[in-house]
């Protein structure tokens, strides 16, 4: 099923000079299938849902650091995610069981930082941030896995 994430703002990159107001980003699977101003892509793809978030819509994070304590290494994994984090660094994740929690919920496992984007045809990580810089909503390989209640 396709989605149209549509936000205030959008962020192809978090340093974008140029964001798109009243933007929204298509995810078809796991990839994204268009980013642009939320008019052109509903009539792009008019049989859509639509998800509308207060806030920046953005490239979902990369976790730099150790991952936070929590009972299971699945309750650290989804901390990870409720930051709007899709992504952790492999020196943080040699816990037993840490890894393999990652991988089952699409969390990238990266060898270093990267800066993380969001371009047509590329992996559906968002993040949508409120006026504080605080995670709203995460989607991590299309799949909406943290929404701020």
């Amino acid at each position: 099923m396709l989605t149209i994430h549509a936000a205030d703002e959008v962020r192809c990159t978090w340093d974008d000079p140029e964001p798109v107001k009243d933007g929204a980003v298509a995810v078809e699977g796991d990839r994204i299938a268009a980013v642009g101003p939320l008019a052109d892509v509903q009539r792009r793809f008019p049989g859509a849902r639509v998800r509308r978030w207060p806030g920046v819509l953005g490239p979902a994070r990369v976790h730099e650091g150790a991952l936070p304590d929590a009972p299971t290494p699945r309750e650290r994994v989804h901390a990870v995610l409720k930051s709007g984090a899709v992504a952790v660094l492999a020196e943080h994740v040699d816990a037993p069981g840490l890894r393999a929690a990652a991988e089952r919920n699409d969390v990238a496992v990266l060898p270093g930082a990267r800066p993380m984007t969001i371009a047509r045809g590329g992996r559906a990580d968002l993040t949508v941030l409120d006026e504080a810089g605080e995670c709203i909503v995460t989607v991590c390989a299309g799949r909406l896995v943290h929404r701020r209640r």
